[in-house]
């Protein structure tokens, strides 16, 4: 604020009378007094009626002139600033909110379908631990597609485990054989949402239904999270030979959606085996085909989400584990590479630390320790 510098008593300057000028603006005036100590001047605030009525003493006509005209233009200013308050707010909006957006489609457990790819050296080391897990919570939403039969496991899932027949090679057509039989009998369930994943994801189902319900499901969504910095090239299956389609696609080691908009739209080049020789005719795996449909055939984009991770990137870096939708582990350089966090079992126990996930997003669950005793 301003202070009026040092000097006789009734002295004025320019600076004072601009004072003035811009503290009649806002309705108040402050009024200049000297201490007799000539520690320098005090600021007192005064209404300007009084003030105006002070400072005039040759009549009393003159007084209520100036007092009015000082009332009206301080009504005058509070009117004019009240305006622009009111203007401001809507050109502005409404404030925003803070948190995740609002759901768009309300889902439930019923309009997911999970495929899980596995293979049968697998079934004993990964898939267990996924039933023991997140899958035990959701068994109906989930279905695991393998390539041969596997007895203690049909007794655990019954008609949820599939046997592909493929190959339990892990090359492109192998892979590309099962991603068939998985789109095929996601389009035969009807339900909303096509999600895969592999058999070292953990999925927090919870956390997968409000990131899909800010979607709607008959519209064209391609929902992942890609592991390169750039997009790929492919030959071309519509354009000339010599034509590259470049395309982003969702990697499946941290597990992707397709609404079932998208889905239908891609039968032509994905169902009844089509998709075998679509991924044979740009040589590519499962994942990489399901992009280039999407994004090079049909023009849909690949819609990023950081909230699906695999085990191709940091995993100790992740936090927040509540809102995840997938989680993997895995090794790197003879060191694992898990999530961090503490939970009711050690490193030795739980190597995956897929177990101290689910009990810390499910504590209730059978196989979690329960409170200490008090």
């Amino acid at each position: 604020m301003w202070k009026a510098a040092g000097g006789p008593k009734g002295s004025s300057s320019p600076a004072a009378a601009a004072a003035v000028t811009c503290l009649l603006v806002t309705g108040t005036l402050l009024v200049t007094v000297g201490h007799r100590g000539g520690a320098g001047p005090v600021e007192r605030p005064v209404q300007p009626a009084v003030a105006a009525a002070s400072s005039s003493s040759s009549s009393s006509s003159s007084s209520s002139s100036s007092s009015s005209s000082l009332l009206e233009s301080s009504k005058a200013f509070s009117t004019y600033f009240r305006k622009l308050t009111r203007e401001r707010r809507a050109v502005s909006g409404p404030p925003r909110r803070s948190g995740p957006p609002a759901p768009v489609e309300r889902l439930s457990a019923a309009d997911l379908f999970i495929a899980v790819k596995t293979t049968g050296r697998y079934h004993r080391t990964r898939l267990d631990l996924l039933l023991d897990t997140w899958i035990s919570a959701n068994m109906q939403q989930t279905f695991v597609f393998t390539d041969g039969e596997d007895e203690k496991l049909r007794e655990r899932m019954g008609a949820q485990l599939i046997n592909t027949n493929c190959s339990a090679a892990h090359n492109r057509q192998a892979l590309s054989c099962k991603m068939a039989v998985e789109y095929d009998t996601y389009i035969q369930s009807g339900r909303k949402w096509f999600c895969h994943v592999d058999d070292d994801n953990y999925v927090n189902v919870g956390s997968l239904l409000k990131l899909l319900s800010q979607h709607r499901h008959a519209r064209d969504v391609y929902l992942g999270r890609p592991s390169l910095e750039r997009p790929i090239e492919a030959a071309g299956l519509l354009a000339a030979a010599h034509t590259q389609a470049r395309f982003w696609f969702a990697t499946g080691g941290a597990g992707f959606c397709l609404s079932r908009g998208l889905a239908l739209k891609m039968q032509p080049w994905a169902s009844g085996g089509a998709f075998a020789a679509t991924a044979d005719h740009i040589r590519l795996p499962d994942d990489c085909t399901v992009g280039y449909i999407a994004e090079a055939l049909l023009g849909v984009s690949l819609t990023r989400s950081p909230l699906f991770h695999s085990h191709l990137e940091n995993l100790g870096l992740v936090s927040d584990i509540h809102n995840q939708v997938t989680l993997s582990y895995g090794t790197v350089e003879n060191s694992r590479n898990t999530v961090s966090l503490r939970g009711p079992f050690s490193a030795e126990e739980d190597p995956t630390r897929f177990r101290s996930v689910h009990c810390l997003l499910h504590p209730d669950a059978a196989r979690c320790p329960g409170p200490p005793p008090l």
